[in-house]
């Protein structure tokens, strides 16, 4: 059974097919030469005004783990788009270059970079598709935390955010940006343990369904955590309350 799961031996591969082509023909052209790539974002949407810097973390652990796997290779291979001689060469190529970026937290603007990255040309490209994917995600989602810590205005505000977000992987990345833009805790657990977020929670309304009686259910959950935060509004507000 094939795994979805993006890992150490496959994350080479979480890359645009073009990004490989291009390899290709820079192998074939012997261009090696040192190339810098910047990652920048050009304009501030409508009624923003800044960003906050995100997802350097995920980009080191990707770098200081880069390679192609014998399987990687051998399904490029089979796609007959490149030559063995190059192909040869992706079973040696990891990531020689060096990484310029603002520690996660900074407050950014439009063109500003985040993130320089100084290597010979073929090793700046493979990893375009990558760091952008990691930068931009866990970028918006420190951004909008921050927007949303500051309207709190000193609340605790708390991300429940993990049955909404695309893929498990946002489900655990998105957390620790969410807490570095300033959000105190997460309801996802598997967050809090790999990161050392706090985590948080209630009740779901499946839970006083479970009872006949929405004052039961209130009890009964009482009676196992006596400081829960219940919820009212499974029926009736009114009468919840």
């Amino acid at each position: 059974m094939s795994s979805a799961w993006v890992n150490d031996s496959n994350a080479a591969l979480l890359t645009d097919l073009y990004e490989l082509t291009m390899l290709q023909s820079y192998f074939d052209e012997s261009m090696n030469g040192i190339a810098v790539f910047d990652l920048f974002i050009r304009r501030l949407p409508e009624n923003r005004n800044y960003f906050v810097a995100c997802g350097l973390d995920h980009v080191l652990d990707y770098l200081e783990a880069f390679c192609f796997s014998g399987d990687a290779v051998e399904y490029l291979q089979s796609l007959n788009r490149f030559s063995s001689t190059f192909l040869g060469s992706l079973r040696d190529l990891r990531f020689t270059g060096e990484v310029y970026g603002l520690p996660e937290g900074t407050v950014i603007f439009p063109n500003e970079p985040i993130l320089e990255i100084v290597a010979p040309l073929p090793e700046a490209q493979i990893i375009e598709t990558f760091l952008m994917n990691q930068i931009q995600l866990a970028t918006l989602a420190a951004s909008k935390a921050a927007r949303v810590t500051h309207a709190a205005r000193g609340k605790s505000v708390v991300d429940f955010g993990a049955r909404r977000m695309h893929g498990a992987d946002a489900g655990v990345k998105e957390p620790r940006a969410f807490y570095i833009g300033g959000v105190d805790a997460t309801s996802s657990v598997l967050a809090g343990r790999i990161y050392g977020i706090p985590v948080s929670g209630t009740m779901a309304h499946s839970y006083i369904q479970a009872f006949d009686d929405e004052k039961d259910a209130f009890r009964r959950f009482l009676r196992a955590y006596p400081d829960a935060v219940l919820l009212v509004d499974t029926y009736d507000i009114k009468k919840g309350v």
